[in-house]
């Protein structure tokens, strides 16, 4: 078996956090040093980037990537949660027949772009020290500051070109995709684009389909894995670490800077048109990732940030 460095795409299905797929993968491996680059709350399904071995250093840099979803806001009723998880609050009855087309598309559009969004009070953002969802579980509330997200889509998905569907039970189905800027919170999204449409609403299904670079159709599932733990192909689906960085740019080290970047010591580079303070791949003649250095413009150089040899 060769050595799990790297980054694996899992689908992670309903039911378990992140940290649980964390654990199970874990445990599947027989690998100590398993992360992940970003949560997936226990209901919603889709792309967690998990971080193996050496790679794990890397989090730093795959982290704060756009993203993107397919989403069901269901129409009705909110809840205290923002998703079909919590308890249902009381509010505007849904009323399916006032939503022209062209009203819906203006509820779309109000909420594309840069906007401020409250993060929620089951969310895993920490306010003082105290991460908010388990200050919502006491029953407390507390003041929340707005933070800036950039909503590049937000559009109608329609199965069967059906725009709504209508659930028989006083509720309606929007499926939507999604594509945004890191820390949005769609459950805040879908429940202001219910406000838009004077209704209570809430998520009833939420698939995370891309993260950055890596998408879905790139994605396992944990019993995938233990096949190909099983089958010693670990290989085939493991993203080395290099190339899950491949929007850095990258330059060719000597076997002296190799040796130099080892050790955390700066290596001068040729003329380039790096930006002052980027990340950029320092790699080896078999274009094996060394470190991430951060260019100094002043003095045409690599810093290495985050080394990879033991």
């Amino acid at each position: 078996m060769p050595d799990m460095d790297g980054v694996l795409i899992i689908d992670k299905p309903a039911g378990l956090t992140s940290h649980d797929v964390v654990a199970r993968t874990r445990r599947i491996l027989h690998e100590r040093r398993v992360g992940h680059t970003g949560t997936l709350d226990p209901f919603a399904t889709g792309v967690l980037v998990i971080l193996l071995g050496k790679a794990t250093r890397l989090a730093q840099f795959l982290s704060g990537v756009n993203k993107e979803y397919e989403a069901i806001i269901r129409l009705g009723y909110s809840t205290d949660t923002g998703d079909r998880t919590g308890n249902p609050i009381p509010g505007p009855p849904a009323k399916p027949d006032a939503w022209t087309e062209q009203q819906i598309e203006e509820a779309l559009q109000s909420l594309r772009g840069e906007i401020d969004q409250v993060p929620p009070m089951y969310s895993a953002k920490k306010v003082e020290g105290r991460k908010l969802y388990e200050l919502a579980r006491r029953g407390e509330s507390v003041e929340r500051k707005p933070i800036h997200v950039c909503i590049y889509e937000f559009a109608a998905i329609k199965p069967g070109g059906q725009l709504i569907k209508d659930n028989r039970d006083g509720t309606f189905d929007f499926h939507t995709r999604v594509s945004c800027s890191s820390g949005t919170y769609v459950r805040t999204l879908a429940e202001d684009f219910g406000k838009r449409l004077s209704a209570g609403a809430h998520l009833a299904e939420l698939r995370r389909t891309r993260v950055g670079d890596f998408s879905i159709d790139q994605a396992i599932t944990l019993d995938e894995l233990k096949i190909h733990f099983g089958e010693e192909s670990i290989g085939e689906v493991l993203v080395p670490p290099g190339t899950a960085l491949s929007q850095l740019p990258f330059v060719h080290l000597t076997p002296e800077d190799v040796s130099r970047a080892n050790h955390g010591r700066e290596v001068k580079v040729a003329e380039s048109n790096w930006s002052d303070g980027e990340n950029v791949r320092m790699c080896d003649g078999d274009n094996e990732l060394v470190a991430v250095g951060r260019y100094d413009a002043n003095t045409n150089s690599l810093h290495p940030r985050v080394v990879l040899a033991e």
